[in-house]
């Protein structure tokens, strides 16, 4: 086993290596990956005497990485363990005692296409609570990471060769990894041009494009539906033991220009149906969807996304609220609890979305989706004033890190995806295998 020397119990960075895990050497982007899935908007530093409950990551498109105290600190074992319920059916129809616990990073395509890469993150998963990976299959650029031949892919030239995924997941699966593949789905800018019939329209007839000049697939077609689900099944057949859709909603600003005329069904309404539809395809592996923290508390954004929460884990297998201490606005009220500055208490901030969202899924009878939250591992530099004076962040490292899983636990919960959009992660909050 090649380890990258120096790299254990460190905040490191990955980059793309010459020696690649599909010989290609075409990596190398990692290092400079953008802060794409990080929410950089003005909700976030608006300012601190603002209640804002309603903002939080309104009116955005950047899905990922821009208090009151819980119960007494508990502990948790590694999430291969068998659970220790009562042996229901959990939400894939396995007995409780059968399915991962799962506590996983996430890694782009580019450092997948690694092979030092991944041989340290194989030794990572052998030396800590790590058991899992969660690995771009299609990213917000658009492009499937590997040569795929799904047709309309293949057609349209929408795949870039980032990594092999086979040789991925043989390496991974040898060393009991889970492997999670991460499929974002409306958010396309390839695709929506390369087939503008099927993009979200401006009222002005041509395709509309959000404050990124990024345009959207629309979420009311099922033609939409199927190509992205045609990906995922491929991804199956390769070997991936779970799909997680991504960008599984409508853009969250410019309601007013955005043309949905033909249609009188609520946004809620097509997530939902294509989730179901996704689960009724693709039935041999778990189904999971990404959605954003702040609809745990707040209706506005429900209704502007099409993320209703009592609703979007009735026919999936798993919800992964994006509960980052520094996608809620400045002020933001969680679970009645205020926070001034929440990227300042990374503990408070996940404590009280997820037991909020305890609290009403615990009212939905028959409510199949189990929660895995995606958790911050990075500085949200951006938020400050606008003159820059003043900062409304902290850095974030093992101790913030260590908060936010530990509020999981006291919330309830037991699995958790840590986000990087850099994969530099803070290594030294992992528990050691066996801690």
């Amino acid at each position: 086993m090649i380890l990258i020397s120096g790299c254990m119990g460190q905040k490191i960075q990955h980059s793309g290596d010459p020696e690649n895990i599909d010989g290609t050497g075409d990596v190398g982007n990692t290092g400079n990956a953008a802060e794409s899935n990080t929410d950089q908007s003005d909700a976030a530093v608006n300012d601190p005497s603002g209640a804002g409950s309603d903002a939080g990551n309104s009116g955005t498109d950047s899905e990922h990485g821009p208090g009151a105290s819980g119960p007494e600190e508990q502990t948790s074992g590694n999430g291969m363990e068998q659970g220790s319920g009562e042996g229901s059916d959990d939400a894939s129809g396995a007995k409780e005692d059968d399915y991962i616990r799962v506590k996983a990073l996430y890694l782009t395509g580019w450092t997948a296409g690694s092979t030092k890469n991944i041989e340290h993150y194989i030794e990572l998963a052998k030396t800590t609570e790590i058991n899992a990976y969660v690995v771009d299959i299609k990213d917000e650029d658009g492009y499937v990471g590997y040569e795929s031949q799904v047709p309309e892919v293949v057609e349209n030239k929408t795949w870039r060769k980032k990594y092999n995924p086979e040789r991925l997941l043989e390496a991974f699966h040898d060393n009991d990894i889970y492997v999670i593949g991460r499929l974002v789905v409306f958010k396309d800018p390839v695709y929506s041009l390369k087939r503008p019939d099927l993009a979200i329209k401006h009222v002005n007839g041509k395709v509309w494009k959000d404050k990124d000049d990024i345009s959207w697939l629309n979420p009311y077609n099922k033609e939409t539906w199927d190509y992205i689900i045609s990906i995922a099944k491929e991804a199956v057949a390769k070997g991936f033991d779970e799909i997680q859709f991504d960008y599984v909603r409508y853009p969250g600003g410019g309601k007013t220009t955005m043309d949905f005329s033909g249609t009188d069904k609520e946004k809620y309404e097509a997530i939902n149906e294509f989730l179901a539809y996704a689960k009724e395809q693709i039935p041999e592996v778990p189904i999971s969807a990404d959605v954003f923290g702040i609809i745990l508390e707040s209706p506005k954004d429900t209704e502007n996304i099409g993320q209703y929460l009592e609703l979007i884990g009735r026919d999936i297998d798993y919800i992964s609220p994006m509960v980052y201490p520094s996608h809620y606005a400045l002020g933001q009220i969680v679970n009645k609890v205020k926070f001034d500055v929440p990227d300042l208490d990374p503990y408070g901030v996940v404590y009280n979305s997820l037991a909020k969202c305890r609290d009403r899924i615990g009212q939905v009878e028959g409510y199949k989706a189990r929660v895995r939250p995606y958790l911050q591992d990075f500085t949200a530099t951006w938020l400050k004033s606008k003159d820059g004076k003043t900062k409304y962040y902290q850095e974030y490292g093992p101790e913030q890190v260590r908060q936010q899983i530990q509020a999981v636990y006291d919330a309830g919960y037991e699995e958790w995806i840590l986000w990087d959009a850099r994969n530099t992660y803070s290594e030294e909050a992992l528990m050691k295998e066996g801690e």
